[in-house]
């Protein structure tokens, strides 16, 4: 949603400043979870830091809903929560998100001709670019937040020799019933906009809607009348609806790769049977009034794994307010 494209901004920082500009690896046509084919599958990814020699410095970020890795940056340097004094940083911009093949830039399936796409795909693509691009064939950890934390927790159950650490910060092992329930409503939103025009649109569709939802869903009701006016609200409003923002087919093929997400699938629907693929050391880190999504998922799973689970319960939501806790909470965990 619009206003998760600047998460990382708002709760670490405005810095830009980076060590490595954006790069792209061409991963060619690839196989979808569905058979569906992805034409000229290429990934955006950012690195910095230093590989040591034996390769056991790495950690590995994917970017939450709409997010670019840019948007990283402000989190990742000397002595920050991806220290790259310590270690070798590799972010890398999810499916979808109109850096990496989106619908918005492909030329041979753009729009609505670009597939669905799923979580799993997501993660096949980031380890296909690890692995054949990159030649990393194991991390010290990955991590990420919201929908990049949901990538964290399908990696570990996906590809649990993969890294020896895992941190999904806000984020899911599968979609709760009313995560369902707001990710259909944004599509909708969407699709019912006069300018949808089946994705053919020269105005992008619904962005007064995006606005909308991430003012209700990003923040609980006490926070955003804390920081927002009455006055500047109906600014905001009057303002989203001039077409500008996330695309609206990246924005549909991102969420419909979350309402896929469960890691429980292949075992029967059982977090408990997934849990016990999973071979990592691992900390949760969960919202107790996220409304983006629902923490009672990844509680339960990290109940199953015996993991260590870290509950912020500062009043503020999905885009949590006590940033230094969880920054000392990951760099603690990574430390150990």
């Amino acid at each position: 949603m619009k206003r998760a494209l600047v998460f990382i901004a708002v709760c670490f920082g405005t810095s830009l400043s980076f060590a490595q500009d954006q790069q792209f690896a061409n991963l060619g046509d690839f196989k979808l979870q569905s058979g569906e084919i992805l034409r000229d599958c290429r990934l955006g990814y950012r690195t910095a830091g230093q590989m040591n020699a034996d390769k056991s410095n790495i950690i590995v970020i994917p970017t939450w809903a709409g997010g670019k890795t840019e948007q990283w940056v402000p989190n990742v340097g000397p002595g920050k929560m991806a220290d790259t004094s310590k270690y070798y940083v590799v972010l890398i911009d999810a499916l979808s998100n109109g850096v990496s093949s989106s619908p918005s830039n492909s030329t041979a399936q753009p729009r609505m001709k670009f597939p669905r796409i799923t979580m799993r795909d997501m993660v096949d693509t980031q380890h296909e670019l690890l692995t054949k691009i990159l030649h990393i064939h194991h991390v010290k950890a990955l991590m990420g937040i919201s929908m990049g934390g949901e990538q964290t927790f399908q990696w570990m159950v996906e590809y649990p020799d993969f890294m020896d650490k895992a941190i999904p910060i806000v984020g899911s092992p599968r979609s709760a019933a009313f995560d369902l329930v707001h990710h259909q409503a944004q599509i909708d939103a969407i699709k019912d906009n006069k300018d949808w025009d089946g994705g053919n649109y020269t105005k992008n569709p619904a962005r007064d809607a995006e606005y909308e939802f991430g003012a209700i869903l990003l923040k609980t009701p006490a926070e955003f009348n804390k920081t927002h006016t009455r006055e500047q609200v109906m600014k905001e409003l009057a303002a989203s609806n001039s077409g500008g923002g996330s695309d609206a087919n990246d924005k549909i093929r991102q969420v419909e790769a979350m309402m896929s997400l469960n890691v429980a699938e292949p075992y029967g629907d059982s977090l408990e049977k997934a849990a016990a693929a999973v071979k990592a050391k691992v900390l949760v880190i969960v919202g107790k009034e996220d409304h983006t999504v629902t923490p009672g998922p990844a509680i339960e799973f990290a109940r199953d794994l015996g993991a260590q689970l870290l509950v912020i319960d500062d009043g503020c939501g999905h885009q949590y307010c006590d940033n230094s806790r969880v920054a000392n909470a990951v760099t603690e965990f990574l430390g150990k």
